[in-house]
Formats: structure tokens, C-alpha cells, sequence
């Protein structure tokens, strides 16, 4: 599959993909003061693509930018068509979509203190597929626990995407794959089970309620709001619960959630077998459901899909 595409919307106009460059000084090449939102678009049933959650994404993007002090230079409508526009003309169907708020090149060069410094925006909008593959998601994966602390909140502000906080994702994806896994999962600095590099969590128990981290430490994922939101609709009890290792080696069922990975089952966490070491009866239905509905072949969440 081709990660390009025809357009990027660059600061107010569509510019062909080649042409979307930035300066070598950018600040936020240097220091990772930026924020960004991860977001997914699907091809219906109807033969439209439609872009799952926008609304909730741009409000996120937003308060991601009130958070580190950064004045995005459009309004939320603006960028919200934008996207649309992006996914548009680029005719993406099932597709990844990445806005971009980063600080450009500075009055003063290279430093890490600015009074006043431009503010940036792009958009892209990509083929994609799935992100931690087809079989993944079909028989679920292997993780390891991570020997990297996820960013607790005296550290780093983590109810916002900021660019350079996820070098400390870069590094736990890293140390995982390289030693045979598929993901990291990652733990707080007390120790309880936080997210994985780019991922909220759930589990099921003996006691047939699902149990997922508190928002303490852990960014508010949009489709984990989405998940939990399903999982009450369908007569099922979910509680925020600070989770150890030991509670998921001894799950029922477990996965992951998130815009890339959607619903991705986790069939074993440090060798240690989870339930029958394969994708569980809820967590297939669950991500059944979900599909159904990014998808629009469920109309009962349509206020969910905003439409090209």
C-alpha cells in the first residue's frame, strides 16, 4: 500500500505532497513542542468514506494546544473542513488521517525559550491499513512489559498529544519489537499498568465485567470513550480499576484500543498466556460492533461519521 497521496493542506491551502517541506530551523523539529491528532476514515457501505469521531478529534487537537500555550491560527470549523477537504481530494477510503500544530522557524534561531513564535498547520490524509497488522487483529498479539515509565502527570502534561513526548513510545515500541513482541505495555511510576505505546487497554474478568486504567496517567483515547460506550449499551459493566500485570495475566480476554489499532486483541503479555491465547468471544464481538459503525453499517451511532 502507497503512503502517499496527492495533497497535503498546509497552512490554509491544499499543496501538492512534494512541495509540503519545512525549514531545517523549525522549532519543533529540534524540541518537539507540537501536537497532533491521529484519526481514521473509512470507505462505507454505501461506497462514501466517512471520518470517524472528527468532531471529538478537532476538540482534542484543540485542548492539546491550550495545554502547551499554542494559538492554532484557524478555528476548529476551519480545521474540521479542512480534514474533510483533505480526505476529499485525496479520495482516501480506508485511510489515517494526521493534523500537524508545530512551531515553525523563530526570530531567534535555535533555543528552546520563545516569546513569540509562528504557529503551523498541516494535514495529511493516508492510504492505511492495519496498524498492527491483519493477523493481529484477527488472532491478537504478544507484548511485553515495557522497562520504559510511561510520562506520569508531574512529568509531562499527558491528557495532551504533544510530538515530542512519544520518543517515549518510540523507545518502548522499540525495545518490544526487537525482542520478538508486538507491542509494549507500559506502566506508571508507581507501577500500575498505564497504556502501551500508543494504546488504552481493557480486560475482561472471571467475573464477566470488563476493567480498564483510571484517567490518571493515560491519554483519554477517543475510541476507548467509544469502546466503554458499546460495551454499557450492550448490557455489559465496565469500571476504571488501577490494574496490575498480575490482573491481566490472569484476564478472561484482553485488547487494545485505539484511532490505529482500533480494537486489537492481546493473546500474551510477558509469555504469560491470556485466557485461550487468541482473540476472546467479547473482544471479536466488541470489535465487531465497532466496525459496524465506523463503517455505517450500523446506523443506530451515525451522528459518529462525518462524511466526504
Amino acid at each position: 500500500m502507497s503512503f502517499k497521496a496527492d495533497k497535503i493542506w498546509f497552512n490554509g491551502k491544499l499543496t501538492d505532497w512534494d512541495n509540503a517541506n519545512v525549514h531545517i530551523l523549525t522549532h519543533t523539529l529540534h524540541y518537539g513542542m507540537g501536537v497532533f491528532e491521529g484519526i481514521r476514515s473509512y470507505k462505507t457501505k454505501d461506497g462514501r468514506t466517512a471520518v470517524f469521531k472528527l468532531k471529538e478529534h478537532v476538540e482534542r487537537l484543540f485542548n492539546s494546544a491550550k495545554i502547551v500555550e499554542m494559538k492554532i491560527p484557524f478555528k476548529k470549523e476551519d480545521i474540521f473542513n479542512a480534514i474533510i477537504e483533505t480526505v476529499k481530494v485525496n479520495n482516501i477510503g480506508d485511510g489515517y488521517i494526521r493534523p500537524l500544530v508545530y512551531v515553525g522557524v523563530t526570530q531567534t534561531g535555535i533555543g528552546l525559550y520563545v516569546k513569540e513564535y509562528p504557529v503551523e498547520v498541516a494535514i495529511i490524509a493516508i492510504p492505511f491499513g492495519k496498524y498492527l497488522g491483519d493477523e493481529g487483529v484477527e488472532k491478537g498479539i504478544d507484548v511485553k512489559t515495557s522497562s520504559f515509565t510511561r510520562h506520569g502527570v508531574n512529568t509531562s502534561m499527558t491528557r495532551a498529544k504533544i510530538c515530542g513526548a512519544y520518543v517515549n513510545s518510540i523507545l518502548a515500541k522499540k525495545e518490544a519489537v526487537e525482542n520478538g513482541y508486538d507491542e509494549a505495555l507500559m506502566l506508571d511510576s508507581t507501577g500500575y499498568v498505564c497504556e502501551a505505546s500508543g494504546e488504552n487497554i481493557f480486560i475482561l474478568k472471571s467475573n464477566g465485567v470488563f476493567y480498564t486504567p483510571p484517567k490518571v496517567s493515560i491519554l483519554p483515547g477517543i475510541t476507548r470513550d467509544t469502546v466503554i460506550q458499546i460495551i454499557k449499551e450492550e448490557g455489559y459493566e465496565v469500571k476504571e480499576y488501577p490494574m496490575t500485570r498480575d490482573d491481566i495475566y490472569l484476564a478472561e480476554e484482553a485488547f487494545f484500543t485505539g484511532t490505529a489499532a482500533e480494537i486489537t486483541p492481546i493473546r500474551s503479555l510477558d509469555k504469560r498466556v491470556i485466557g485461550e491465547g487468541k482473540a476472546g468471544k467479547l473482544t471479536k464481538f466488541f470489535q465487531k460492533k465497532f466496525f459496524e459503525y465506523a463503517k455505517g453499517e450500523n446506523q443506530k451511532h451515525k451522528e459518529w461519521l462525518s462524511f466526504c
